[in-house]
């Protein structure tokens, strides 16, 4: 089948995964307030570091008696920082369907040596999460960030938990609605779904979560980075604009943007009917057939990492090799026509193309982006 040459672009051809594009609108005006040339923990400085947290709270409905914290290297500073400070008093459950899932688990077996238990899937679907033990603690994505699968509720956490539930949050904060009441520990960066800059990232604790900070002392070294207790007590000022190190003011000021733009649009409700008009864009061009979702079950597809392979019987008669190769040339060529940046999916995911729906991202945008896929496969084909 051939298919004419789209005769309109998207206004925004960035569809990264992270780093995400900027809210529409935005401009490096948006940055003329940050406090550059300024320590961090001077008044004005921390308190912009402060406001980041009591907006970010207040956005995503945070319960009371919650701590925030501002904390570096981004969500995978924010998620290894919980697992190196919490895990080890109890046995430890890994929920595995994407690649950073299967990171965690590594790093928690081979680093840390604890002998956890993963229940794993292949991309595109979720594992049996009735087989949790919520004896131990548990670790998982809420988000497949790299296999488009996201959780659908919380209903499968114990609320009788023994353990905690430890939850990588970073393509789900501030686009899906979070159980807050089954959560322990959450974290998330800034460069997701508000379109923040890199390097910075964010670690909720529930009281349940500061408990077992202040009760409980890991056996191995903890690096400076990682520590969120002195003395057996939590360090307070972490959760109060102090940060572990130097932070980027100007990163700061642009995370404070974001945020009054999600505000802007009526909080949490509104990012998220954003991002799920994106996902309802690409499920009507995917009905149309030749595509597909990676994600088996629908009510499991992600509205930010939204991932969609050639669902024709050509494709999937080739090789894996020569798949990889099929849309490796086509994201090429999207990414040459200047319509689709950054849409290749992840290097360890089955051969596919990862769009990003986040609410930064305008449905206006995808839509004028969907016709482009059926050329350019159609082209790489020929």
């Amino acid at each position: 089948m051939t298919f004419p040459r789209p005769a309109i672009r998207p206004a925004r051809p960035e569809f990264s995964s992270g780093p995400c594009a900027k809210r529409p609108g935005w401009s490096l005006a948006a940055l003329e307030g940050a406090w550059l040339g300024r320590s961090h923990r001077a008044t004005a400085p921390r308190a912009a570091l402060a406001e980041v947290i009591a907006r970010s709270k207040a956005v995503l409905g945070m319960p009371e008696g919650w701590r925030l914290g501002i904390v570096p290297a981004s969500d995978t500073g924010a998620i290894e920082m919980a697992m190196w400070s919490l895990l080890g008093p109890r046995g430890v459950d890994v929920v595995a369907f994407e690649s950073f899932g299967d990171a965690w688990a590594a790093d928690i077996r081979q680093q840390l040596r604890l002998p956890a238990r993963v229940l794993a899937a292949p991309y595109g679907a979720l594992p049996d999460l009735a087989q949790v033990d919520w004896r131990h603690d548990c670790v998982f994505t809420w988000n497949g960030t790299t296999s488009g699968v996201r959780m659908t509720d919380g209903d499968w956490i114990a609320a009788d938990r023994e353990g905690l539930a430890i939850c990588d949050a970073t393509s789900a904060a501030f686009a899906m609605e979070l159980p807050w009441e089954k959560l322990d520990v959450v974290t998330w960066s800034w460069q997701k779904v508000l379109g923040g800059e890199a390097a910075h990232g964010m670690i909720a604790l529930s009281p349940r979560a500061v408990e077992r900070l202040e009760g409980y002392t890991p056996p191995w070294p903890m690096p400076k980075i990682f520590r969120l207790t002195n003395g057996g007590s939590l360090i307070e000022g972490i959760f109060k604009g102090d940060t572990i190190n130097t932070p980027s003011m100007l990163c700061v000021e642009d995370a404070l943007d974001g945020l009054r733009w999600a505000e802007s649009l009526g909080g949490l409700a509104g990012l998220i009917a954003r991002s799920e008009a994106n996902l309802a864009e690409i499920a009507g061009f995917v009905a149309q057939g030749g595509w597909r979702f990676l994600a088996e079950v629908p009510a499991q597809r992600s509205c930010t990492a939204i991932c969609i392979a050639p669902a024709a019987d050509w494709f999937t008669a080739l090789p894996g090799t020569g798949q990889a190769a099929v849309m490796k040339k086509l994201a090429a060529l999207l990414e040459a026509e200047g319509v689709a940046l950054d849409a290749g999916g992840y290097r360890d995911a089955p051969p596919s193309l990862r769009i990003w729906g986040g609410a930064t991202v305008e449905r206006a945008d995808i839509a004028a982006l969907l016709p482009w896929l059926d050329w350019g496969l159609a082209t790489v084909r020929g």
